[in-house]
Parts: structure tokens; C-alpha cells; sequence
């Protein structure tokens, strides 16, 4: 059984007589442990359809399943205890609190995650254990990018939603970033989801997926993706 699944899913916002169609009737499953890439141009949905999955808005139709759970029509705290639960995330600008050290940074999420994993574990995965008492401002853009990584693990969430991760780094320090994030999925069996324009990142997916105008255009099972290193920055 897949561990997500979208069924006719569609998310209309209106202003006036206006309707704006961000996802059109978006159908896709998805199985566990998978490295999933969502590509296509600003405007096509795809950061949509991340929030979706993750919890931080609701459909306007359709069915959206989660390890078995109908999340479609949740309230606001159930939605919350769903993040909490089951998704982690990593965004494009890093959102560490800039008056915590990269371990507390790190801490934070066993307040709010049961099952949360050893944060200095993490933060040594990520390869930054001798910063532990540093601030994110006396790190490089990679850096911090590492410890939001070693954050969102730190979770221990089933999911692992991205969006735009590397859009601030540079190709040589994002490709690292992205070794990373793919090395550390798969050592914790994580389905993780990236949501980019870039045609490179695509190269790494278990799957592809194309987006265009609020729909899905194409799925693309890829059986021997490439590692981080093999790909041309």
C-alpha cells in the first residue's frame, strides 16, 4: 500500500470573481522509503501540492491519504498533531532561531516529536558535531542547510518534504547537501520529496514527476538514478 496517495485532488483560491486553479484535479501515489522529485516552472503547482502533503493547508476537493489516514478534512490541531507525527521539512532559507546553538536548534523538535532520535547522533550524521555549540551565524549557507537537514531527521518523521533546498547554495555546496539528504533517507528508510525546477536534482529520483498548470503532466519510475556525485552540477 502506498504511503501517500492523492485522489482528484484540487485546491482553488477565489478573489472576486476570479478563480485560480493552483492543482487540478491531481491523482499520484506514492511508496515508502522512495526518493521522489517534483519538477516544474514558478506557478505549476508544486509548491501546492507540498503544503498539501504536509499538512499546512487542506484541499478544496478530493482525498489525500497518509499512512492510512485521510488527512483531507482535518481541524487545525489535528493537522498539527500530523506534522508533528508524521512530516518533516526543509525549505530553501534554512528558519533556524538565530539565538540557539546549532544544538538547541536541533533539540527544539523533541518537544513536539514522541519518537524523536538523538539530536548530537544527528548533528554528527550531518557532520558538523564539533559546531555544536556554535550560532547558525557563525556557519556557512552549507552548513546550516546540514543542520535544517539534521533538524528535520532529528524528527524522526516518515516523511521528509523539501522545497527548493539547494535554491540558496551554490551547485558544488548544494550537490553535498543533496548526497547528504539522499544518504540519510535511505539509511533511515525515509520518503522523501523535493520539490524543485532544477532538471539536475531529477536525476538522483526513485521517481519524477512533472507538474505544469495546476497538473500532473508525467510519473517516471527511474530504476538506476544516479548518486549525488555522478551528477554534472
Amino acid at each position: 500500500m502506498p504511503i501517500v496517495q492523492f485522489e482528484n485532488v484540487s485546491k482553488i483560491y477565489k478573489s472576486g470573481e476570479h478563480v485560480l486553479r493552483a492543482l487540478d484535479g491531481v491523482s499520484l501515489a506514492l511508496d515508502e522509503g522512495k526518493f521522489v522529485v517534483i519538477l516544474g516552472p514558478s506557478g505549476a503547482g508544486k509548491s501546492t501540492l507540498l503544503n498539501l502533503l504536509g499538512g499546512l493547508d487542506s484541499p478544496s476537493e478530493g482525498i489525500i491519504t497518509v499512512c492510512g489516514q485521510d488527512i483531507s478534512k482535518l481541524s487545525d490541531n489535528a493537522l498539527a498533531d500530523y506534522r508533528a507525527a508524521t512530516v518533516g521539512f526543509v525549505f530553501q532559507f534554512y528558519n533556524l532561531i538565530p539565538t540557539l546553538t546549532v544544538y538547541e536548534n536541533v533539540k527544539l523538535v523533541s518537544e513536539i516529536a514522541k519518537n524523536a532520535l538523538d539530536a548530537k547522533q544527528m548533528i554528527e550524521q550531518v557532520g558538523l558535531s564539533d559546531h555544536l555549540n556554535n550560532f547558525p551565524s557563525e556557519l556557512s549557507g552549507g552548513e546550516q542547510q546540514r543542520i535544517s537537514i539534521a533538524r528535520a531527521l532529528c524528527k524522526n518523521p516518515k516523511i521528509l518534504l523539501c522545497d527548493e533546498p539547494t535554491g540558496a547554495l551554490d551547485s558544488e555546496t548544494g550537490g553535498k547537501v543533496l548526497g547528504l539528504m539522499l544518504d540519510m533517507a535511505r539509511t533511515y528508510g525515509k520518503t522523501v520529496v523535493v520539490v524543485t525546477h532544477n532538471q539536475s536534482i531529477a536525476k538522483m529520483a526513485d521517481v519524477v514527476i512533472r507538474v505544469k498548470n495546476g497538473k500532473i503532466r508525467s510519473v517516471e519510475e527511474q530504476a538506476h538514478p544516479m548518486r549525488a556525485d555522478e551528477v554534472e552540477w
